[in-house]
């Protein structure tokens, strides 16, 4: 810190003043002595330290944009950078920030900004689920609780939940949806209880919730296949095929739902005709995890022709 003010109205390097300052915040982010030289420096030099920020390319940048954020009132911004840090390095309690619970941004900031913010935490998919990322989430958790009963909003907690969730923390996101169904009752909150109940590996509420989602949004294509692939994981194909039938009722023209559907058919009926089309659609399917998993379902089907199999099997090895 006694490096950045040397920088600073010494050297007049802003940029690498701001630089040491990131630096001594990621290494203590609860310490408040670093935020208060950054706020010395913004409210001395306000465009030039805000200039700084606004061009932010680099991780630390990114720190400093949040807090100048919130220095400027703009609690929104702040939410959503400081998640975007976390998402990067969630090693770090960054939202340990004396700033991220002042009442000032906790009384302000919206509900889909925190959200957001919540969601960009999870961005990198680094694994939450431990007890040392659950200690440095509290100010999260903490956050989600204030500003969700100030000003509830279905749609936003059930995103948040999905962090909840992500943390380990199933009984507390189950929670949070039963809050967000108090408000109004929205088809992402069934899909973030499916998703919770199929990371417990109970299928059948996972069914269930699933099937609730259809009923709020009966055209959704994506809820069908959902289902489709549920019921598949649980050996009911004739279910699956129903729900990919229903499905794509609503988007005849989806790749990856008609290739869905020719994979449970096959694996039901042992179809040569849905094989083949099945082997026709694979390459074109964007997620080729995914693609093999239906691969799989279909080349498990009752009296294939060995060569429809070996071709679908080539499909997975390109």
């Amino acid at each position: 810190m006694s490096l950045a003010r040397v920088l600073a109205h010494c050297g007049n390097d802003l940029a690498a003043a701001v630089d040491y300052l990131t630096g001594a915040i990621a290494s203590a982010p609860d310490d408040p002595e670093p935020y208060a030289v950054l706020a010395e420096l913004w409210r001395d030099r306000v465009s030039e330290v805000t200039e700084v920020v606004q061009r932010a390319v680099s991780l630390r940048e990114l720190v400093a944009q949040s807090y100048v954020s919130f220095l400027e009132g703009d609690m929104d911004t702040a939410a959503m950078t400081i998640g975007t840090v976390t998402g990067v390095h969630p090693s770090i309690a960054w939202a340990a920030a004396p700033w991220f619970n002042d009442e000032r941004f906790l009384s302000t900031v919206s509900l889909d900004a925190l959200a957001e913010g919540a969601m960009r935490t999870m961005d990198r998919g680094h694994d939450l689920n431990s007890e040392s990322m659950r200690a440095r989430f509290q100010p999260w958790f903490r956050a989600i609780d204030v500003v969700s009963a100030r000003r509830p909003q279905a749609e936003a907690m059930a995103k948040m939940a999905i962090l909840l969730r992500a943390c380990g923390l199933t009984d507390a996101s189950f929670a949070l949806c039963d809050q967000a169904d108090s408000v109004e009752r929205v088809m992402l909150t069934e899909v973030v209880r499916a998703g919770t109940w199929r990371k417990l590996g109970d299928a059948e509420q996972t069914t269930a919730a699933f099937e609730r989602a259809v009923a709020l949004d009966p055209t959704n294509w994506s809820l069908h296949l959902d289902l489709a692939d549920t019921h598949a994981a649980m050996g009911d194909f004739a279910a699956a095929v129903r729900s990919a039938d229903q499905g794509l009722e609503h988007e005849p023209s989806e790749v990856t739902l008609r290739a869905a559907r020719a994979a449970y058919r096959t694996r039901l009926t042992g179809s040569a005709v849905d094989l083949s089309e099945l082997v026709e659609l694979a390459p074109l399917v964007p997620n080729d995890t995914y693609r093999d998993v239906l691969i799989d379902h279909a080349c498990a089907g009752p009296d294939l022709p060995a060569e429809l199999v070996a071709a679908a099997r080539d499909v997975q090895d390109d």
